[in-house]
């Protein structure tokens, strides 16, 4: 037909028209979609790019060496922190245990002759008193103490305070088992280690028992012993607050205490109680060597 295309043209044009690349008629180059070997760009970060910053979520070197050493330098302060604990609440059952054979007792002949008239409990009630008003005084001393500008002396002055007030205690421990008429048998070393027991479980010396009746230290009695320290020193550090407030709170505080402490070693000496009259005629408790006087405790330690 008269201006008509041949069939063997128009193939031609077509194969010519789909040999055009398609990138081309969107109009995009080859190499800014990527290289042709994979057909597609790839989605891996590029690690040896130097022009690119480096990732926040890897440390560098410098800075995990820096928290390593600090993390060894925060266990080895901790391990020194415990051992400097241990070593001083070791060094303050020590005290106590040296300090106990040297305080005077008062036997129950010399008590009933210092509070003639008076029974059983209304003599150990006379005792309590006078030793509530005594770790009353050292807390209130110790507390005043502490409005000094001197850390340092902080846990001096505690364990002044810890010695004296379980010096007070023990004699008092000591002195309620002859009113109650419950003396432990032994030396006088032994009757002491006894009553350190006594003062660190809170609890009466039953005689009646022998094996219940420790006159020789062991390790359990030695670490009842720092138990009870560290119970005290917990306790005791509400005394330290300055402007005086310290004063009153130690003062009510070791006076609570005392009358606890107290409270519990009658109880238990109550169910064991030997009546006067049906008591045998005991020796009269040696003196010490060298008596401590109530106000040495805290001064050898201060």
């Amino acid at each position: 037909m008269t201006g008509s295309t041949p069939p063997r043209k128009r193939r031609f044009l077509k194969g010519e028209a789909d040999s055009v690349p398609s990138q081309r008629r969107h109009g995009a180059r080859d190499d800014e979609r990527g290289s042709s070997d994979s057909g597609s760009a790839s989605l891996e970060p590029a690690a040896d790019r130097a022009d690119l910053p480096v990732r926040a979520d890897t440390p560098a070197p410098v800075a995990r060496r820096r928290a390593a050493v600090i993390r060894d330098r925060t266990r080895e302060s901790v391990r020194k922190g415990g051992n400097r604990a241990r070593a001083a609440l070791g060094h303050l059952a020590d005290r106590i245990i040296d300090l106990a054979p040297r305080i005077p007792v008062r036997d129950l002949a010399a008590l009933r002759r210092q509070f003639p008239g008076l029974g059983p409990e209304q003599l150990a009630d006379k005792l309590v008193a006078g030793a509530a008003t005594a770790t009353a005084t050292v807390g209130a001393g110790i507390g005043a103490a502490a409005m000094m500008p001197v850390p340092p002396a902080m846990p001096t002055e505690l364990a002044a305070e810890i010695t004296g007030v379980a010096v007070i205690e023990l004699k008092l421990i000591a002195e309620l088992h002859e009113v109650y008429g419950a003396r432990p048998p032994g030396t006088l070393k032994q009757r002491s280690t006894a009553y350190i027991d006594s003062w660190s479980g809170e609890r009466g010396i039953d005689v009646s028992k022998p094996s219940t009746v420790s006159g020789a230290l062991n390790s359990r009695m030695k670490q009842q012993l720092r138990q009870q320290i560290m119970k005290r020193v917990v306790r005791d550090l509400p005394n330290l607050m300055p402007f005086m407030v310290g004063a009153a709170v130690g003062a009510v505080m070791n006076r609570r205490d005392t009358r606890r402490l107290a409270e519990r070693i009658r109880a238990d000496l109550r169910r064991v109680q030997v009546p006067w009259d049906a008591l045998p005629a005991l020796p009269p408790l040696e003196e010490p060597a060298d008596p401590l006087t109530m106000g040495d405790g805290p001064k050898e330690l201060g």
